[in-house]
């Protein structure tokens, strides 16, 4: 058996794997809010973390990559969340700490997209082209 094949089928299992345990907590989450009667703001950032797993998960399954973009928004997410659950008994020493995180999280995301947005942008010129650039 080629190794290449087993890596491949092993990526696939994990990915069904993420994806049933995602959908399985998505449901759990959604019967306990039912239940409760309750919806709070972590409930919903928690909701919408499982809805970025699932899309990584997607997005990996078509291409075979993953952005480096969809983590990075899932930490940010999750970051809030804890701030979030931690209420105001929490140290502000923490606090500052968690937002600190969540702007270099930002500004990493900021400076990946204006990267890709840029070399959209800005095809690499040769020679010829800069010679007649203005002319």
């Amino acid at each position: 058996m080629d190794f290449e094949f087993l890596i491949k089928t092993t990526e696939r299992l994990l990915l069904i794997c993420i994806a049933i345990a995602t959908v399985c907590a998505t449901i759990i989450e959604i019967s306990t809010l039912i239940i409760d009667r309750e919806v709070e703001l972590a409930d919903l950032l928690l909701l919408f973390i499982y809805t970025e797993v699932l899309g990584m998960v997607g997005v990996f399954y078509r291409s075979g990559s993953i952005p480096i973009t969809l983590p990075l928004f899932i930490a940010i997410t999750a970051l809030s969340r804890m701030i979030i659950l931690q209420g105001k008994g929490s140290d502000p020493q923490n606090l500052l700490y968690e937002a600190g995180a969540i702007l270099m999280l930002a500004i990493a995301v900021l400076i990946i997209r204006q990267r890709s947005i840029y070399s959209l942008v800005s095809p690499k010129t040769d020679d010829k082209d800069t010679e007649n650039y203005g002319k």
